[in-house]
């Protein structure tokens, strides 16, 4: 297992490497060039030549990324273009806010999603089964924004039960952080919950038809019994498919957090990339594929303790 969790490391690190490179790349090719729009209206060349050499524009791009690496390692994601705060200090103020939103939303999409997997596995051909399909066919189908912009009409416009949107910080009021959470943790979780919903009860299905719950079932194990141990098995499909929805959370959060007015890592990209805003726009960006590996990291870590296969892989015979 040590071979297997080095080997998954190794790629984890290679990835960053490699997205690290794209990141830089990606933000340098949005159109316009951010000294002329940092120097104001009507520039002059020598306002637009000293925001270049301020900001290291004006160096080579290979060099711009070896500064760019060296003080990322060191914890320096650099400053914004306009008001010269530390992006660090930018990243920590929003990361709360998103991660609240992520976590919900993956709280609210695993448990829908598996219990409603399992219910329609359990009453395979029923109406149960039928209405779990259902749901998931919805979830998979329905647009992020169409999803939000409809509940944001029905619950805020209609019937005025909920905010529409804006953000508060848990600390200074939690009844009015949840309140104003509940639209878009259930946006995110809905299609999230559709994906598990669907995977899980695949998966369940092939589990409960195998030889090992059938010999189970020969001997007298009751059905709770079976389910158990059925959906053990099951659960390797399922952590690994929540690991690679993780990335469709995120995106997804970007749109959210536009939608809702909430301050997190969406709404930071977006105004980033409208004001090219080199240095947040990167800064988000990184910290997000890094959050983004090292939970796939963690779920081959998981995947590994639910298939022992894995745990003696590379063991000596």
């Amino acid at each position: 297992m040590i071979r297997y969790l080095l080997r998954r490391a190794g790629t984890a690190v290679v990835t960053l490497f490699l997205a690290s490179i794209a990141v830089f790349l990606g933000v340098r090719a949005l159109p316009g060039d951010p000294a002329t729009v940092l120097a104001g209206e009507s520039p002059t060349p020598e306002a637009v030549a000293a925001i270049r050499q301020q900001f290291g524009l004006d160096q080579p791009l290979p060099v711009q990324y070896l500064h760019y690496v060296t003080q990322a390692l060191e914890g320096n994601l650099g400053s914004s273009t306009q008001d010269k705060a530390p992006v660090t200090h930018i990243l920590a103020e929003r990361l709360p806010v998103t991660l609240e939103l992520t976590v919900l939303a993956m709280v609210v999409g695993i448990a829908v999603g598996m219990l409603a997997g399992i219910v329609a596995a359990v009453r395979r051909g029923t109406a149960l089964d039928y209405a779990a399909n259902a749901f998931g066919l919805f979830g998979l189908s329905i647009p992020h924004f169409w999803l939000g912009l409809l509940g944001i009409v029905v619950f805020s416009v209609h019937w005025h039960v909920l905010p529409a949107s804006g953000f508060v910080g848990f600390a200074d009021d939690p009844a009015g952080n949840l309140e104003r959470m509940v639209m878009p943790v259930l946006v995110l979780g809905t299609g999230l919950a559709a994906v598990i919903m669907r995977q899980t009860r695949s998966s369940l299905l092939g589990q409960l038809s195998a030889d090992y719950v059938r010999t189970a079932r020969s001997k007298g194990m009751s059905g709770l019994g079976q389910l158990g141990h059925a959906l053990r098995n099951s659960l390797t499909t399922v952590t690994t498919v929540v690991g690679l929805q993780l990335a469709g959370l995120i995106s997804g959060a970007v749109i959210t957090e536009q939608i809702f007015v909430i301050p997190g890592f969406g709404k930071l990209i977006v105004d980033g990339v409208s004001s090219r805003n080199y240095p947040v726009i990167q800064g988000a960006v990184l910290v997000t594929v890094t959050g983004y590996v090292l939970v796939n990291l963690l779920v081959d870590v998981a995947y590994a303790y639910l298939d022992p296969r894995l745990r003696t892989a590379g063991a000596p015979e």
